[in-house]
């Protein structure tokens, strides 16, 4: 086995990047579904896990688009397998296809990337100046208030919870209401009650969507209240996704769920500008695009750089070819 991947991290997010992967399918969303059983997984685990990737590793195996109306298509995947939406590796894609020449961009003046993903089309707005990509703005798909208030048994007490759809479903509440912060010194506990309150929700009937292959409950997102800038909330936030990994970056498609959230709740009027950090401080902008009905289309800037390029080899007498994950 021979791969090579080119690694980029969006706001200290890792994303590796990966084309030649065999799928099948007619759209990316019937890709995912047969990647989920067949050798692609196998690839991802090899790429993924530990020796040669990490228990938060992120990436994604280039597609065609599900039609001419966009420039390819992307199978987003994790340690635990192939999530649906990824802002984050979106923002990466859209720099990378520009850097590589896949789509044009002109020196001065913007580019659109346009990317079918397994939750729909999305589109990577990249920003050039001098011919030096200065900022990517993620358009995501609409997104939506699923439920409110959930009252919520945890093992640090009562709370409740909102469930929001952002390209995948997550559960949302404030880090406080768990006794904690979003600080590096509480990652192992947010990342216990993350998962905690992901799977005691993942069969909720306001995570079943009409599409079964969205359902479920992806990630947590708990979040500080740090007031407001002259331009809108500003908040700190942790996702802890999949079963237990943790997002570096202020979460693309997490982020586009507070947009709907706060905007729902009045506290992201029109026109203002959300000022969404990460765990490590590192920062998205995002904004209600569009409305369309009970749904908003966010979208989020931030900026991705290249980290570099890996050959990937497997020696015949490797016994940890699956890879292997202490999480």
């Amino acid at each position: 086995m021979h791969w090579t991947t080119e690694d980029w991290h969006t706001a200290g997010e890792p994303f590796r990047i990966v084309e030649g992967v065999p799928t099948s399918g007619a759209t990316v969303a019937e890709r995912r579904v047969e990647a989920m059983h067949g050798g692609a997984d196998d690839i991802r685990r090899f790429l993924c896990l530990e020796p040669r990737g990490h228990d938060d590793m992120y990436g994604g195996f280039i597609t065609p688009p599900d039609d001419d109306g966009a420039d390819f298509g992307v199978l987003f995947w994790h340690k635990d397998g192939f999530s649906t939406a990824c802002g984050h590796g979106t923002m990466a894609l859209g720099a990378w296809a520009v850097r590589h020449g896949i789509v044009e961009a002109p020196a001065d003046g913007e580019a659109v990337v346009t990317i079918d993903v397994p939750s729909g089309r999305v589109q990577a707005r990249v920003q050039r100046t001098a011919g030096r990509t200065t900022d990517v703005v993620f358009r995501n798909v609409p997104s939506r208030v699923l439920a409110r208030g959930i009252p919520l048994e945890t093992s640090a007490g009562a709370v409740t919870v909102d469930l929001v759809f952002g390209g995948a479903v997550y559960a949302t509440l404030p880090a406080a209401a768990l006794g904690l912060e979003v600080t590096a010194e509480h990652t192992p506990a947010l990342i216990r009650l993350g998962r905690e309150i992901k799977w005691a929700l993942n069969e909720h009937p306001a995570a079943q969507l009409d599409d079964d292959r969205l359902s479920g409950v992806y990630g947590t997102i708990l979040f500080d209240d740090l007031g407001r800038t002259e331009t809108g909330p500003w908040q700190r936030n942790v996702t802890v996704f999949a079963d237990g990994e943790v997002d570096r970056s202020p979460c693309g498609s997490g982020t586009a769920s507070r947009v709907a959230l706060l905007a729902a709740t009045g506290e992201l009027g029109e026109g203002e500008v959300l000022t969404h950090e990460s765990i490590i401080g590192t920062r998205f902008l995002a904004r209600v695009a569009e409305r369309r009905g009970d749904a908003v289309v966010p979208e989020i800037s931030g900026q991705a750089y290249r980290v570099g390029r890996s050959e990937f080899e497997l020696d015949a007498d490797d016994p940890l070819a699956e890879g292997f994950s202490l999480r």
